[in-house]
C-alpha cells in the first residue's frame, strides 16, 4: 500500500509528507548543535574554538553514516522494493548493517590515532587543541553507535516510513539537550560529547526494535553475505561518500585557512559554518524523501516521474536556504551573538555570513538534485561537482591574501556547485 502511494499519488503532496518529519527532526537536532555550542561557549573563547575544530568531522561522521552510506541503503531497499522483492530488501538489511559496523570501527581508528595530527594542521594548540581532544576521542569513541542508529533509520525511510525514524531521532535530541548543559557545567565540553555517544545508542536500540518487528526483519536465510548485494548499496552509497568527504573537507581546509587569523576568526567562522552547515540536515529531509520517492518510482519503471519529483524538491530545498540566506545576511548577530560577546568573533562570523549567506540556494539545490541522484542510482557526476566545489576553494584559499578574500572564494565555489549539479542532472539519462 506504502509503495503503491509512493508510485502513484501527485508529487507535491507526497514531498511535503514524507519531507515533513525530518523538517522536523531537524529543527530538534538543530536546537541540540546550538544548545551544545551555546554550553561550550560559556566555558569561553577555547572550548569555542575547540569545538569548530571537531565540528567539521562530527559532520562528517553524520553525513557518511545517514545522508552517504544512508542515502545507499534507502535507495537499494526502496528500488527493490518498488519491483515488490521484498526478500531482497530483507538481506540488504542485513549488508547494511555488516557496512555500519566496519564504518564505525574504523572512524573510531583512523580519528583517535590521528586527531591530534588533524586538529594541529587545522591551527589548534595548546589549550584549544587539548579541548577538541577532549570532545572528539568521547564522540569518535562511539562512532558504531552513530553509524548503526543512522543505519537503521535509513532502513525504515527506503519503505517510505519517515515518522518512525524521526519519531526516534526527536526523542533522542529531548534527552541530548539537558544531559549536555547538566554535564557540560559539571564536567567541561567532554559532557557534551558524553550526551552525543549516549542518546545515538538509545536511538540505535529503539530502531532496532522498531526494524524487527517490521517485515523487513532478516530471516533464517537471509543472513548469508554476498558481494553483489554489497555492491548494490555501495554503488551509490560509496561514491557519496566521496561527495561526504569533499564536503567536509572543504569545511576543514577552509578551517585551516580561517585558522591562520587565530583563534577569535576561527571561532568566528566556525559560528557562521554552523549555520551553513545546520542547512545541510535541512535539506537532507527534503532529500531523503527524494531518495525514496526517486528509488521507488525508478524501480517501479516511471523515470519521467522521478525526474519531475527532483526538480520539485531542488525547488523546496532552494526556497528554504533562500529565507535563511536573507535573514542571517540582513542580521547576521542575530545568529552569531548567540554565542559569544567577543567583537572578534562578533565580527568575523557576521562577515562570513553576509558574504555568503546569499548564495545557500545554490548550496541547497545542489545537495537536493544529489539526493534523488541518489534514489536514481546515478551520482557520480553529481560528486564531481563537489570535487570542482573543492579544487575552487582550494586554489582560491591559496591564493586569498586577507580573511575577506577566503570568504569571498567561499562563495564563488558555493555558486560552482550548485550552478553544476543543476546541469548535470538536467543532461542526466535516468532508467
Amino acid at each position: 500500500m506504502r509503495t503503491q502511494a509512493l508510485l502513484s499519488a501527485p508529487v507535491v503532496p507526497t514531498l511535503l509528507r514524507l519531507s515533513a518529519p525530518g523538517v522536523l527532526l531537524v529543527v530538534f537536532q538543530s536546537m541540540v548543535s546550538v544548545g551544545d555550542t551555546y554550553f561550550v561557549g560559556r566555558l569561553g573563547t577555547e572550548p569555542l574554538a575547540g569545538l569548530a575544530l571537531v565540528f567539521p568531522l562530527i559532520m562528517l561522521l553524520q553525513m557518511t553514516s545517514a545522508g552517504a552510506m544512508g542515502g545507499g541503503v534507502s535507495s537499494a531497499i526502496a528500488r527493490a522494493l518498488g519491483s515488490a522483492d521484498g526478500r531482497l530488501a530483507r538481506r540488504l538489511v542485513v549488508h547494511a548493517l555488516v557496512i555500519a559496523l566496519a564504518m564505525g570501527a574504523l572512524f573510531t581508528i583512523v580519528i583517535l590515532a590521528f586527531g591530534d595530527a588533524m586538529y594541529r594542521l587545522l591551527g589548534g594548540s595548546d589549550d584549544t587543541l587539548a579541548q577538541a581532544l577532549a570532545y572528539s576521542q568521547i564522540v569518535f569513541g562511539g562512532a558504531v553507535a552513530v553509524w548503526i542508529a543512522n543505519t537503521l533509520s535509513s532502513v525504515l525511510r527506503g519503505t517510505g516510513n519517515m515518522l518512525a525514524p524521526a519519531a526516534t531521532l526527536i526523542a533522542a535530541a529531548t534527552i541530548h539537550l539537558p544531559l549536555s548543559g547538566w554535564l557540560v557545567a559539571r564536567i567541561g565540553i567532554a559532557g557534551a560529547a558524553i550526551a552525543y555517544v549516549t542518546t545515538f545508542a538509545i536511538a540505535a536500540l529503539v530502531m532496532a526494535m522498531l526494524v524487527w518487528r517490521s517485515a523487513l526483519r532478516p530471516r533464517s536465510g537471509d543472513w548469508t553475505l554476498e558481494w553483489h548485494l554489497f555492491r548494490e548499496i555501495l554503488r551509490v552509497g560509496a561514491i557519496s561518500m566521496l561527495s561526504a568527504l569533499q564536503t567536509v573537507l572543504t569545511a576543514v581546509i577552509i578551517t585551516g585557512f580561517v585558522g591562520r587569523y587565530g583563534a577569535a576568526a576561527l571561532a568566528g567562522y566556525g559560528v557562521g559554518l554552523r549555520l551553513e552547515l545546520l542547512q545541510i540536515p535541512l535539506v537532507f529531509a527534503v532529500g531523503q524523501a527524494l531518495v525514496v520517492l526517486v528509488g521507488t518510482n525508478i524501480g517501479g519503471g516511471h523515470p519521467e516521474r522521478a525526474r519531475r519529483i527532483a526538480w520539485t524538491g531542488a525547488a523546496l530545498a532552494a526556497s528554504i536556504s533562500c529565507a535563511i540566506g536573507a535573514a542571517v545576511s540582513l542580521f547576521p548577530l542575530a545568529w552569531v551573538g548567540l554565542f559569544s560577546a567577543d567583537p572578534a568573533v562578533l565580527e568575523s562570523g557576521s562577515r562570513y555570513l553576509r558574504t555568503v549567506a546569499p548564495f545557500y540556494p545554490f548550496l541547497a539545490a545542489g545537495i537536493a538534485l544529489y539526493f534523488a541522484s541518489q534514489g536514481a542510482g546515478r551520482v557520480l557526476r553529481p560528486v564531481l561537482a563537489g570535487t570542482v566545489r573543492l579544487v575552487l576553494v582550494i586554489a582560491g584559499g591559496l591564493a586569498a591574501v586577507s580573511l575577506q578574500g577566503v570568504f569571498m572564494v567561499i562563495a564563488a565555489a558555493m555558486i560552482a556547485f550548485g550552478a553544476l549539479t543543476l546541469w548535470f542532472v538536467a543532461t542526466a539519462k535516468w532508467k
